[in-house]
């Protein structure tokens, strides 16, 4: 099992929280600190700043409401039921997350419970207890194995990619398992999903200079075009694979072309992340351009030549979904070509980070 950064500060912020409740001269609940440590721990540590004042809002709600309902009408079961529906909806009218509603939910159960203290000081303690852990989460998230997502973000952009071409490049060549194909392009579909996740992450951590700044926002440019190129290569192999059977219909010397020039852009994409990662010199000759330019406007007017020699409507329509996503892959290719070589030419001093150190 590999333990990540987040799950190793959660049990820290959990047991710092229970240690400091323990440690204090009144009697402050250790379980309810531990609790709100738990539900405050965040992915990042911008979304740490925007989440704390809601969850110190949430605890105060649920507080109050708990306190007031258990001065009124008491703590019975029922009773605290129908206080649960109320601090939520109060939750849900303010737009709170789930995890602050949660929070704020833990607030009511911990001052509803029965006890022979005076209910104003009980309640007070059981705040105190929950605002512990809510501070614990919080300084653990600053302190301890900050996050490092353009690294992980470019990890991720490399691997995937990495993926797709390996399975584009045998797809063409009628090689690939079916079952084995249609599960990859499962979880790819997962993956480019987490890849976004990932990307909000990045753009939402924050810097504090402005020289960073101006960095930061050349990265985010440079990674969004980098995981919109990825994107048009899967939507090119889902192409591909959906085709597999009908590409035995097209003439032999058409297929070699095909295979010929998707290497082509498979090679120009290999050479793109190479360069990132700082492997070859982008704007120095290397082997790989002994593969030479892919020329994928002509392919596509092959495409179409076929698709006018074809009889049938259903036969005509077939090859036009691969003549737009080879196009569109074609497009993004040369657009992030031209970004990553004013990137590398602009900013030599700037260095997107790809390994963990």
């Amino acid at each position: 099992m590999k333990l990540g950064a987040r799950m190793l500060k959660t049990g820290l912020a959990v047991a710092i929280a229970m240690y400091i409740a323990a440690a204090l001269p009144f009697q402050t609940s250790t379980v309810f600190a531990g609790m709100a440590a738990l539900f405050s721990i965040q992915p990042s540590i911008y979304r740490s700043y925007q989440s704390i004042v809601e969850q110190v809002e949430a605890n105060v709600i649920g507080a109050i409401v708990a306190y007031i309902i258990l001065i009124s009408l008491g703590n019975d079961p029922f009773i605290m039921g129908f206080t649960i529906v109320l601090v939520i909806g109060v939750c849900v009218k303010f737009g709170m997350k789930e995890n602050t509603i949660l929070l704020a939910l833990v607030a009511v159960i911990a001052i509803m419970e029965s006890t022979e203290m005076d209910l104003l000081p009980f309640t007070m303690l059981r705040f105190s207890s929950l605002m512990i852990g809510i501070f614990a989460s919080f300084v653990v998230n600053l302190v301890f194995l900050p996050p490092k997502y353009e690294t992980k973000l470019f990890n991720q952009v490399d691997q995937h990619t990495s993926d797709i071409l390996q399975w584009l490049r045998i797809t063409t060549r009628h090689l690939s398992d079916r079952p084995a194909l249609r599960e990859e392009i499962e979880r790819l579909e997962g993956a480019m999903v987490n890849l976004d996740h990932t990307y909000s992450l990045f753009k939402e951590e924050r810097t504090y200079f402005k020289k960073r700044r101006f960095e930061k926002a050349r990265k985010l440019i440079l990674f969004k075009h980098l995981i919109s190129t990825t994107r048009k290569a899967f939507e090119v192999l889902k192409t591909f694979s959906s085709l597999e059977n009908e590409m035995d219909k097209v003439p032999a010397e058409f297929r070699t072309t095909l295979v010929n020039e998707i290497d082509k852009v498979i090679h120009v994409h290999e050479k793109l992340i190479l360069s990132i990662k700082g492997r070859i010199r982008f704007h120095e000759s290397d082997p790989i351009e002994e593969a030479g330019e892919p020329n994928i406007p002509k392919l596509v007017e092959h495409l179409i030549d076929i698709y006018e020699e074809k009889e049938t409507e259903e036969e005509k329509l077939m090859f036009l979904p691969l003549a737009t996503k080879l196009m569109d892959y074609h497009q993004k290719m040369a657009h992030l070509k031209k970004l990553l070589s004013s990137y590398q030419l602009y900013h030599t001093s700037e260095h997107i980070k790809t390994i963990k150190k």
